[in-house]
């Protein structure tokens, strides 16, 4: 009779990923976060204007997927700050496997008749500000050896509506940037737009609902499952994918028309 010990398994442990979440408060940024620490350990950064806000949601990240984070200030509107406090997050708590830009504003829902400083903080914010943030990400990550850069989009960047135009717009022109930027990096660094549709959170939370309408939770499964493909864009929900390119190609006098 053998006495030999039974050989035990061996469980292989995942090694962990560095993330900087650049809006760090973001319901669907939060939600990216919790969704990759599903996959293995998870040492977060968290960028944003509030740290009272910041400080609670780093508490709130549960313990079993997280090891210990840091959390820095950091406002979209401040252009001149950017480089130094992405540069500074790299040098406390990096180098990072991931970056992601989750920071945006709504606002100027009215169009031609939106309050003109409205309209300019969304363009400023969404478009200026988060571009800026983008290239010093972009910059940062390639200096420290490579790493992939996640940003939040929406697939009103695909083609803007009449209703919300200078959002629409706004977030055409980070797309296109980091799309872009992505080819001109050549590979050093990775690049993944993340395009979702209507999402309910607090941010879109009083507006009427849009078709397709999606979760925090859903735009973080699309985004994992992004990161885990290769994929340079997500749409969320997918069917976005296939409803945009239909519309694409609507003539403008029928698209301003349709109730989207």
């Amino acid at each position: 009779m053998s006495t030999d010990t039974p050989v035990q398994p061996q469980t292989q442990t995942q090694p962990t990923r560095r993330v900087l979440l650049v809006g760090g408060t973001s319901e669907i940024g939060l939600a990216i976060l919790r969704r990759l620490a599903a996959d293995g350990p998870i040492r977060p950064y968290l960028l944003g204007r509030d740290r009272e806000r910041l400080d609670a949601a780093l508490a709130a990240l549960p313990a079993p997927g997280f090891e210990p984070g840091e959390v820095g200030l950091l406002d979209a509107d401040d252009l001149d700050a950017h480089e130094s406090a992405i540069a500074t997050a790299f040098e406390r708590g990096g180098p990072f496997d991931v970056v992601i830009i989750a920071v945006g504003v709504l606002g100027a829902q009215q169009g031609l008749d939106a309050d003109r400083e409205e309209a300019l903080r969304v363009m400023r914010v969404n478009f200026v500000g988060c571009g800026s943030l983008v290239l010093a990400s972009m910059r940062s990550l390639r200096s420290a050896g490579g790493g992939t850069l996640v940003v939040l989009s929406s697939v009103g960047a695909e083609r803007p509506r009449s209703e919300n135009p200078v959002y629409g717009a706004a977030k055409a022109g980070l797309d296109s940037l980091s799309q872009a930027l992505a080819d001109a990096a050549r590979g050093d660094v990775r690049v993944l737009v993340v395009r979702p549709g209507h999402v309910r959170t607090r941010m879109t939370a009083g507006l009427p609902s849009a078709p397709f309408a999606t979760t925090a939770e859903a735009v973080a499964e699309a985004t994992a499952a992004g990161l885990a493909s290769g994929a340079h864009t997500v749409w969320v929900p997918s069917t976005l994918r296939y409803v945009f390119s239909a519309l694409r190609h609507v003539p403008r006098p029928i698209y301003r028309r349709l109730p989207l």
